[in-house]
């Protein structure tokens, strides 16, 4: 089982970098479809806003909360933040985290906001949720026009069990409750679509580096993080093979060189864009100062490790500490 998911995590990381964020929400989309048919059914009781309301907002914070998990810029941030209290009084180093933290959500969210406009266009969940309200005028927006017991039959109307309600009457009240459902989805989607256009568009228009530049650059970030992880793997395989065959044989270690810890250390923080600086990566740097003496010196009275982001990024470079999603 573990295997299969793997595989299936795999082709969504591979598919995510290829395609871009529409997979993403398209992928979101038919899983609540499949949700909405096989799972779903609306209790027609008391219990219908809050059993609505569950099935469309708990699986969006779900998909939220994974979408952190599966980022490595979060951990990037948050990996050792307890042991840098000092760092919170600093307002500089809190305003760009919290820049950091944005730019972190606004990729989670794609999911999230995906399955809330798909479950809103199919309209099951809200109906369901919208049945069981009990505010009055709400009530009787929904039963202007009906039989005097449509308010206190309202619940049953999903399961088509109303009693003492003509059927006319409840199909009436159910296709209004899903045409606003679905204005509502559409509403969020053109919504989501000009935010994310606007916020692209001023990241564009204040970016520091030129269209072909950053093109060049975000090939880099990608093939970095696949070699990088490709390196990792052959190299820890090289260290385990190393000591298991001079345990076994009773023979002194061949000699590996591993990067010590201070290396990684360095390697693992957020980057940091300068205008002086010609690095695509915190890596990049980090190999640059270390192995050049001229570089070293000119830098000397700066660090390669960062605690933390002092300044922000431009918004148009937030994919540089992407690379692959990880658990």
């Amino acid at each position: 089982m573990m295997d299969k998911f793997k595989t299936v995590l795999n082709i969504f990381q591979k598919q995510q970098t290829s395609l871009g964020f529409g997979l993403v929400a398209l992928l979101t989309a038919g899983g609540e479809q499949i949700f909405s048919s096989v799972v779903f059914k609306c209790p027609c009781s008391g219990w219908n806003f809050s059993y609505g309301m569950v099935f469309l907002l708990v699986p969006a914070l779900a998909l939220l909360v994974l979408g952190y998990i599966m980022s490595n810029k979060t951990w990037k941030l948050f990996t050792g933040l307890c042991l840098r209290k000092s760092k919170f009084c600093n307002f500089k180093y809190v305003c760009a985290s919290g820049v950091v933290f944005f730019q972190i959500t606004t990729t989670a969210a794609v999911a999230p906001v995906s399955w809330i406009a798909v479950a809103l266009l199919n309209g099951n969940y809200f109906e369901c949720a919208m049945t069981g309200v009990n505010v009055t005028v709400f009530t009787n927006h929904l039963c202007d026009g009906k039989s005097p017991q449509c308010q206190d039959e309202l619940y049953k109307f999903p399961c088509g069990r109303a009693t003492h309600v003509p059927q006319s009457d409840s199909n009436d009240v159910l296709a209004t409750i899903r045409a606003e459902s679905q204005v509502l989805g559409w509403l969020l989607i053109a919504s989501i679509m000009v935010f994310n256009l606007l916020l692209t568009c001023v990241a564009r228009c204040n970016s520091p580096v030129s269209y072909l530049q950053l093109k060049f650059w975000r090939v880099y970030a990608q093939r970095e993080s696949d070699l990088l992880e490709s390196y990792t793997a052959d190299h820890a395989e090289t260290l385990a093979e190393r000591n298991l065959k001079s345990f076994f044989q009773q023979t002194p270690p061949e000699p590996v060189t591993t990067p010590p810890n201070q290396a990684w250390e360095k390697i693992s923080s957020l980057y940091r864009f300068s205008t002086r600086d010609h690095y695509y990566s915190i890596l990049h740097k980090y190999v640059e100062m270390c192995h050049d003496p001229a570089e070293a010196r000119a830098h000397r009275m700066s660090s390669v490790r960062s605690d933390g982001p002092y300044t922000a990024n431009p918004a148009v470079l937030a994919f540089v500490d992407e690379g692959k999603m990880m658990l």
